[in-house]
């Protein structure tokens, strides 16, 4: 499957998933825009890595959940490139785990209003010239807490319920515009971060998941980068969790 020319926005692309993404993308051919909030030495890494492959990257400093930062994406995006094929929406606040009995308003509405800020901004900015180019992918990273729920994560779940919704209303509004929205849904991922899944629990997960195992990055990027590509251009609306069968649709 060729992306080759394709210009792809990653949000959160620095790390874990979002690196994944990078790399496979651009082995695909996709020129790819790494964006990270912080000035991170992570994410100039990730271009240097896809540069020794022999692919095209740049990383772009931003803050996903503001307009203005993301009005500023789009235009130096498209002075360098002169369009933009995809967003990877997967820019994400963590999860503050607390049950119901114990959340405070303000807690949880924060946890949905970061969640969907950092979906709302990317694509209210890439849209304009998605209609104009009459094409665009735009993919999701929502979480299968969002349908089915962990104890102690009603905030976090409940943001990634809304971000399914919110995909599905884009997908509905701007198909007739040859833009795509589709959500991919990560279960346990084994990733070389903090406060990710440990080693035990991965054994312990992947022992009773239909596939054996629990994801590695790699996995879902994969499925990222096929709903980016034009094999995937009859595709809009969908929701794929990517949990070796433990969750299935």
């Amino acid at each position: 499957m060729s992306l080759s020319e394709k210009v792809t926005i990653v949000t959160g692309g620095a790390n874990g998933i979002g690196k994944a993404t990078c790399i496979q993308l651009a082995k695909r051919g996709a020129k790819v825009v790494v964006v990270d909030f912080r000035s991170n030495p992570a994410a100039e890494s990730v271009v240097s890595e896809i540069a020794a492959g022999g692919g095209e990257a740049v990383s772009i400093q931003a803050d996903v959940r503001s307009a203005e930062q993301m009005s500023r994406l789009v235009t130096e995006v498209k002075n360098a490139f002169g369009r933009i094929d995809a967003l990877v929406c997967n820019a994400c606040t963590d999860a503050e785990p607390a049950a119901f009995a114990e959340l405070s308003w303000e807690r949880f509405e924060r946890q949905l209003r970061e969640e969907m800020k950092a979906a709302f901004e990317p694509t209210k900015a890439v849209i304009p010239t998605m209609t104009e180019q009459h094409f665009g992918r735009i993919v999701y990273l929502s979480s299968t807490e969002g349908r089915d729920p962990t104890p102690g994560h009603i905030a976090f779940g409940t943001a990634k319920g809304g971000l399914d919704t919110f995909a599905r209303y884009i997908a509905q509004e701007f198909g007739p515009y040859g833009i795509s929205a589709n959500v991919v849904a990560p279960g346990f991922v084994r990733l070389n971060e903090p406060l990710t899944i440990s080693d035990e629990e991965s054994r312990v997960v992947g022992s009773f998941t239909p596939l054996g195992r629990v994801a590695e990055p790699e996995d879902v990027a994969g499925v990222i980068s096929f709903l980016a590509g034009d094999d995937a251009r009859f595709l809009t609306g969908t929701y794929t969790p990517v949990t070796g069968g433990l969750v299935m649709e």
